[in-house]
């Protein structure tokens, strides 16, 4: 109403019509936000583009801002009231105002003239002025065609009377009236030709892709309203190529445009041959980065497939199937709803009508099941049926959830001349159903669709309680005849054992349906005799889990059939256990077998149920100290017999904190790490990982935060781990983590599934160092263990960076100054290494003061005894083998000159550090020839040689240049900085480093050009730091040179290249600026059909070749973009 009393202030344009079109004026100038004023003397004496002119000096462009780029609900109302002021000042003067040939002529003059100024604000505001004018237009032109149709028919409605009825002076009126209106159509024809030429044709292509967006949102409005006169090639052509616009923003415009009018069935006619000329396009755009694009791009391929079968060859579709795997939601519902409608739409309706009264296998969706169990099967890339369900889930469920029929195509004969279900395809419906009553029964989507479950309507929860009565009526009854069919099969069967927990298990006792339920823990009961695999285990153990909670009043007959079973299972371990505890080494594959079945068994129900009772860990500790002490032991019953032991004490554990009697004490539980690290050094690598994931986890829950939350009984169970233990753990991470991962997987050469067990092989050392960095983080293991951790976060970056980066994290927040210290302690001996491995000087000073380091301090219980700091001479061997021949007699003269004889004749353990480091000075030398000069030894040509003819031996685990455990290096140096905590201060805020951008990689025909010349550097700068002898210089100092020779070289070689003939294009040389940026998630070749070029300096532009069509005269092509250039259609430069 606000608006329309507006419009009616402005009929005050009869009495001034100039005072009337100045307050216009100046409305469009202050919506573009420019604070200037055109005064009336300016309106009558200056031109548009002076005008123009005049506000852009008045603009004020410091904050870069104006209304339409505005954040905020009112600026969002504004846009809003904006353009419907727009579309009423039109409709309220469409009689006559709009045709007395002034206001219209000097608006869309002032509107084409800001469409055209440097200033983005007048250019955005009046395109969006003028694509809404433009609208409005097309309105009352469709009016205007609509008053001349009713108007001619009237017409010859009177024409055709006899002469004594017909009215002369009528069909006069109604001449004049269709000639007025016929006028009028001209006149509004004019002005919409102005806006479209004018404006529309130029703006498209528009740098700024938010008038590239209003005006393809514009025109397909158009075509939608006024079809007769817009739907035709000459329109389309230019949304066709806009989508091939670089901003998703636009695209998704042209997208939503097209689907408008492929929603109208009546219009696919006119779309044909656009349909074909960019369907290719279209297609391909269902791959786009832009998920929102993506998304519409689907359902535009739908709405084509709806409108035309024939439209999309089977290439096209398959390119849209297998986005039902997609892991974002919105796209695979999308092409759930294309699949759908391709393969699941009935469209006879005389068969469906007969189809449906039928039920089971012969009703309607019988032979569409079928079809989705080939389409799974068929989907090669993929095998997550939980997605496929959860994509078809929006458009199919009636066929998702017919599980009457699925369950009799499984369990009934084939009727006669019905193709017979294979193996795989009883499998596959078998996922799929159990897919399908997941989602029904959870009413979410599956782990890794969505960010999480979100709270379900009313609505929806009354569909989801439906559902799972539904569920359960159909599959209580059914299930236990499908495990009976199918117990021997293991996958089908640790599928069909997940039905259970979906189930309202009241109805089997409020239906009286014990006796199914009865069957159902039989049919389990064979499954567990029958297998022995994990999955089908831990199946079996989950469903006896939930039927036997406490809130269901059959939890007693559940537990009753579980009692059995266990006290089946324990009786046959125990005799199988004490067989082959007394045969020993002479036993059989059949006693092994019996042992490792019935524990596997045991150990799976142990996971879930507390079998306490039956003392599990007795037998299994008992297997596992034999086979410590025998070494004989499998490892499979050695990886059984650790985690079951791990069940019972944490089930004991449980026990304590509900406030029961247990009789778990500190000892069992010392006496079971005891175990786990001597199964560290097992030759059994699985055995191995599992101690240490065991010793992990159980350092972790019985560690000093077993007490926190008012437990301090618990006090004495807590456990903390010594520095043996410590060092062992660290040492298994750097010997199992830190490796090459073609060193593990040498021997998986040739093999199709090397990379899955890559994969599988990086995943598992991600977790043994996870294990590893929680005890760091929870203080469990001293800190500077740490050290020898975060030094590889170079090296490793790839696979362990988010590990290493979140564990120095945590470290930091739960101690800054001994984190600071650890940091410091890595990067120290890092240092050392690269250090050494290039000067020999440095690496002789290094052995003389270790030497004199170790033998500083005299041990305090007499000479007869180590020094304390002996054992440092282990690090000084690491060095020995990489001095030069003279370089070790010097070295071992200075050793011998702390040694005594009675150091000389010891041979005892604690003496072995000494004994290591003198005879690797005494030994070796011949190939040892270190150039004093650049520290560089020649044998590292020979070892280059060796890296590339083979791999390196595999028995050398522990990464390249790592000296020991940085832990023995802290208890080497005790009382050192390392370990004072009050001697150092935190330090203050550190200046941010200045970051230098790698985006833009320098031509390397300048690289020569900046090297700093040396004569002319300043004293202090850094060329006079890098090449001054006098000044010490630095690891990376010298990296930093090392960069500036290779460039350096690089620009000489290039230069030789020069001058070498033929020319050879180098690949850091700056290419010609690519006409497209490809926005497909596919390869760059998806864009074959385009004929169309950009500009360099317009986003989207169309070619200036005509030659061709008029060299052929032939037919005017409508996508031919030069059929809308003018030779004076170039538009001004454009400002950002």
């Amino acid at each position: 109403s606000d608006l329309k009393q507006m419009l009616f202030c402005f009929v005050a344009y009869f009495c001034d019509r100039d005072l009337a079109l100045l307050d216009l004026i100046n409305f469009f100038i202050h919506c573009s936000g420019c604070k200037g004023t055109v005064r009336i003397e300016m309106f009558r004496n200056m031109q548009n583009a002076e005008i123009i002119r005049k506000m852009t000096e008045e603009f004020d462009e410091d904050s870069g801002d104006y209304p339409l780029t505005m954040a905020g609900p009112q600026w969002k109302k504004f846009r809003y009231n904006f353009c419907e002021f727009i579309m009423v000042l039109v409709r309220q003067c469409q009689y006559s105002i709009i045709y007395d040939e002034y206001m219209m002529d000097t608006v869309i003059s002032l509107l084409t003239g800001l469409s055209d100024s440097q200033v983005r604000a007048f250019r955005h505001t009046s395109t969006l002025a003028a694509m809404k004018l433009m609208t409005a237009l097309v309105n009352v032109a469709l009016n205007l065609s609509i008053n001349q149709d009713n108007t001619q028919r009237q017409y010859e409605a009177e024409r055709n009377k006899v002469a004594g009825k017909r009215a002369n002076e009528k069909l006069e009126l109604l001449l004049e009236k269709r000639k007025e209106l016929q006028e009028n159509q001209d006149e509004i024809e004019n002005m919409m030709n102005s806006i479209f030429k004018g404006i529309f044709v130029h703006r498209y292509r528009d740098a700024i892709a938010e008038i590239r967006a209003i005006c393809i949102e514009e025109i397909g409005v158009w075509m939608k309203l006024y079809s007769d006169a817009f739907l035709n090639d000459s329109y389309l052509k230019y949304v066709g190529w806009t989508l091939h616009d670089r901003q998703g923003e636009v695209r998704l415009k042209c997208l939503k445009a097209l689907q408008t009018l492929y929603t109208n069935r009546e219009l696919y006619p006119k779309l044909e041959l656009f349909t074909n000329r960019f369907k290719d396009r279209i297609v391909s755009m269902t791959l786009d980065k832009e998920y929102d694009v993506a998304v519409e791009a689907i359902r535009l391929v739908t709405l084509i497939l709806h409108g035309s079968e024939d439209a999309l060859s089977n290439e096209d579709c398959e390119n849209v199937y297998h986005l039902v795997y997609s892991a974002h939601r919105p796209v695979a519902v999308a092409a759930g709803e294309f699949l759908h409608r391709k393969l699941f739409s009935r469209h006879d309706p005389q068969a469906e009508e007969a189809l449906a009264k039928r039920r089971g296998r012969n009703s309607p969706n019988g032979n569409l099941i079928r079809m989705l169990v080939l389409f799974f099967l068929e989907s090669e890339l993929h095998e997550h049926a939980a997605y496929l369900v959860d994509s078809l889930w929006d458009s199919s469920q009636d066929l998702l959830k017919d599980w009457d029929c699925m369950v009799e195509l499984l369990l009934e004969d084939p009727l006669q001349g019905e193709e017979v279900l294979g193996d795989r395809h009883e499998s596959a419906l078998i996922e799929l159903m159990v897919c399908t009553i997941r989602q029904a029964a959870e009413a979410h989507p599956p782990v890794g669709r969505g960010t999480g479950k979100r709270v379900l309507t009313a609505k929806e929860k009354k569909t989801q309680i439906d559902d799972k009565n539904r569920l359960t009526e159909h599959l209580i009854v059914a299930l236990p005849m499908l495990l009976s069919k199918y117990q021997t099969d293991a996958e089908k069967v640790a599928n069909l054992l997940q039905v259970p927990q979906y189930f309202d298990l009241e109805v089997y006792s409020s239906g009286r349906m014990e006796k199914h339920l009865d069957a159902l823990l039989k049919q389990i009961r064979v499954v567990v005799d029958k297998h022995t695999e994990m999955e089908v285990l831990e199946a079996c153990s989950k469903t006896y889990s939930i039927l036997c909670s406490e809130e269901y009043t059959i939890m007693n007959r559940v537990d009753i059939a579980r009692s059995q079973l266990i006290d089946e299972l324990m009786d046959r371990f125990a005799h199988s256990v004490e067989d082959l505890l007394q045969e020993g080494d002479e036993a059989d594959d059949d006693d092994i077998y019996n042992v490792l079945s019935t524990l596997k068994k045991l150990t799976a129900f142990h996971n879930a149920h507390d079998l306490t009772k039956w003392d599990l860990f007795k037998n299994c500790y008992r297997l596992l100290k034999m086979g410590i002490e025998q070494g004989s032991m499998p490892e499979q019953i050695a990886v059984q017999a650790l985690q079951c032991s791990h069940y019972s004490i944490l089930w004991q554990l449980v026990k304590i904190t509900e406030g029961c009697q247990s009789k778990v004490q500190l000892r069992v539980v010392k006496s079971f790490l005891a175990v786990c690290q001597q199964c560290l050094s097992n030759v059994n690598t699985p055995v191995k990982e599992q101690a240490f994931m065991l010793l992990c986890d159980l350092l972790m829950i019985f560690s000093h935060q077993l007490v926190t939350g008012g437990r301090d009984a618990l006090q004495p169970l807590v456990f903390n781990p010594d520095s043996t233990l410590q060092n062992e753990l660290l040492n298994f991470v750097l010997d199992h983590v830190f490796i090459d991962q073609d060193d593990e997987n040498q021997s998986m050469e040739g093999d199709e599934e090397d990379e899955a067990n890559k994969i599988e092989a990086l995943h598992k050392r991600r977790n043994l160092l996870a294990a590893f960095s929680k005890l760091i983080i929870y203080d469990i293991v001293d800190m500077p263990a740490a050290a020898d951790i975060f030094k590889q976060y170079m090296k490793y970056y790839n696979d362990y960076g988010d590990i290493i980066k979140e564990t120095l994290s945590k470290a930091r927040q739960m101690d800054k100054i001994q984190c600071a210290k650890t940091l410091i302690l890595s990067l120290h001996w890092l240092w050392i290494l690269n250090l050494l491995q290039r000067s020999s000087l440095m690496l002789q000073i290094f052995n003389l003061d270790g030497i004199e380091f170790a033998f500083k301090v005299p041990n305090p219980k007499g000479p007869e005894y180590p020094p304390p700091n002996l054992a440092f001479l282990e690090v000084l061997c690491e060095f020995s083998s990489k001095l030069l021949r003279q370089d070790k007699k010097t070295v071992h003269s200075y050793l011998e000159k702390f040694m005594t004889e009675y150091m000389m004749e010891r041979r005892e353990d604690v003496w072995l550090p000494l004994i290591a480091y003198r005879n690797s000075l005494l030994t070796g030398g011949d190939d040892d020839r270190l150039s004093v000069t650049t520290g560089a030894s020649s044998t590292s040509k020979a070892s280059t040689v060796r890296s590339k003819r083979g791999r390196p031996p595999q028995h050398k685990r522990r990464p390249e240049g790592r000296i020991k455990p940085l832990m023995f290096h802290a208890r080497a140096v005790e009382g050192s900085w390392v370990m004072r905590n009050d001697t150092l201060q935190t330090p203050g805020a550190l200046h941010t480093p200045q970051l230098t951008s790698t985006a833009l990689r320098e031509n390397p025909r300048q690289a020569a050009d900046h090297i700093p010349d040396q004569g002319s550097s300043e004293p202090g700068s850094e060329p006079d730091y890098m090449h001054n002898p006098q000044m010490q210089m630095s690891w990376l100092d010298q990296q930093k040179m090392e960069e500036v020779n290779r460039k350096e070289r690089g620009g000489m070689n290039y230069m030789k290249s020069r001058s070498g003939g033929v020319r050879q294009r180098g690949l850091m040389e700056d290419d010609a600026e690519p006409i497209f940026e490809d926005v497909m998630m596919s390869s760059r070749g998806q864009l074959e059909d385009m004929n169309e070029e950009f500009e360099d300096t317009m986003v989207i532009d169309l070619p200036a070749s005509r030659n061709r069509r008029e060299r052929a005269k032939l037919r005017p092509d409508f996508f031919d973009s030069t059929a809308i250039m003018e030779d004076d259609a170039v538009s001004a430069p454009l400002r950002y």
